[in-house]
């Protein structure tokens, strides 16, 4: 067993150590430039609302002194890895609790959605820097009624080799990590995932024998776990991330005295990097974009819902243009890169393109089998306060093609 963890460990490492490196190189700080900077020569909705209205402008130095970017969208669209459409609302709201000098943006994501039918959601997602970046708190809180397909494990099922799972879902995380040197915070956390009602909808199938994976497969699954949280970052926004990097390494462990079911254990290890093609503007979005991600679990006892997927990432924004849950695996490999260009010289208006690929460990072994996925999307900018978009994405693998609108870029 420890030789296998020891294996998984290293492998990990070979793959995301020499890109931590070069994360970590004093060209991935912010320059601070970027952060003196203000939006005066940005144009965004809210400012085409004004002029429709004839508001009359505002000089800028009340926008520096504004504490709290607020913003909403309702919208219709297809909620991923089920069937039907859905009513969605997203809500973004972003304040600095101290000097933009020396501290990052907080946020919070509010997005409801109801397919005016089973399908439900409550997702809160936040992300608390305190004054001088001395603390970070994230949390990440969810109610759902959430049927989705499955087409059990590995990168060999056939498209139309699925069935569709219906279940409750309660997510409760919450870490707390300490600056222990410029960019780089350490702390614990604690996650807990409580799925209920699990069942196949379809009456001839049986969940176990479709996935022939024993746990987690009927009735109901109890994962509560300690985190131990690892996090360099030189992002001032993570709605709509500035020339920098990012790394995010999560190890977990679920005993059975916090209530799991089973004992099991599991790495997250998140990597991305924003590389500038003109630093002489830094506020004109020409940036190319690289995130990689590799999650694994260890034990033979995670239960089957909390096993990697593709889409099922901290913030479920990986594999656009793959339904969401395609792939699943006890091991998951992600790569994707994205061009992000701006339209209009006041960054009203821009463009991205993107291309992923992933590979997942199932019925055979890690990078056997790769799953591509290419798109692009129109920026239109909702609020250049807090930087937020309103991305709309046009995402397409084998089999399978998407739109999509969010608040925020993918990543």
């Amino acid at each position: 067993m420890m030789l296998k963890v020891f294996a998984r460990l290293t492998l990990s490492l070979f793959f995301f150590l020499p890109i931590a490196v070069f994360a970590q190189t004093a060209s991935s700080i912010i320059p601070d430039s970027v952060k003196k900077q203000d939006t005066i020569h940005q144009r965004d909705l809210i400012d085409i609302a004004k002029s429709l209205v004839r508001i009359p402008s505002q000089k800028m130095k009340t926008e520096k002194d504004k504490k709290l970017y607020f913003s909403f969208l309702p919208f219709g669209g297809n909620v991923p890895g089920g069937n039907g459409r859905a009513l969605i609302t997203s809500t973004t709201a972003g304040t600095y609790l101290g000097s933009r000098e020396t501290t990052y943006e907080s946020t919070a994501n509010f997005a409801p959605y109801w397919n005016l039918g089973s399908r439900f959601g409550l997702p809160l997602h936040t992300s608390v820097w305190l004054p001088g970046n001395t603390y970070t708190v994230q949390g990440d809180i969810r109610f759902l009624r959430y049927p989705q397909y499955t087409w059990g494990l590995g990168n060999n099922t056939d498209d139309d080799h699925r069935t569709l799972v219906d279940y409750n879902y309660v997510r409760f995380y919450q870490s707390v990590l300490k600056r222990i040197r410029p960019y780089l915070f350490a702390g614990v956390g604690y996650d807990l995932d409580f799925h209920s009602g699990i069942h196949s909808d379809e009456q001839s199938t049986d969940l176990k024998q479709f996935t022939g994976y024993n746990n987690g497969t009927a009735g109901s699954s109890f994962s509560s776990g300690i985190t131990f949280n690892l996090l360099y970052d030189t992002r001032n926004n993570a709605v709509n991330p500035l020339p920098g990097a990012y790394t995010n390494i999560i190890y977990r462990v679920n005993p059975t005295f916090l209530g799991s079911n089973n004992y099991w254990t599991s790495l997250y290890v998140d990597v991305r990097k924003y590389v500038p093609l003109n630093p002489a503007k830094p506020l004109q979005q020409n940036t190319i974009a690289f995130w990689s991600y590799f999650w694994t679990t260890f034990n033979g006892n995670v239960p089957y819902l909390d096993l990697p997927s593709i889409g099922w990432d901290p913030n479920n924004r990986s594999g656009r243009g793959m339904d969401q849950n395609r792939y699943k695996g006890r091991s998951l490999f992600y790569f994707e890169t994205e061009y992000r260009r701006d339209i209009t010289e006041n960054g009203l208006l821009g463009f991205v393109v993107f291309t992923s690929v992933n590979s997942v460990s199932g019925s055979g072994s890690l990078f056997t089998s790769w799953h591509p996925a290419a798109g692009t999307g129109l920026r239109v900018k909702f609020n250049k306060g807090s930087g937020t978009n309103i991305g709309i994405d046009y995402g397409f693998s084998k089999g399978y093609n998407a739109i999509s609108l969010n608040l925020g870029e993918a990543f």
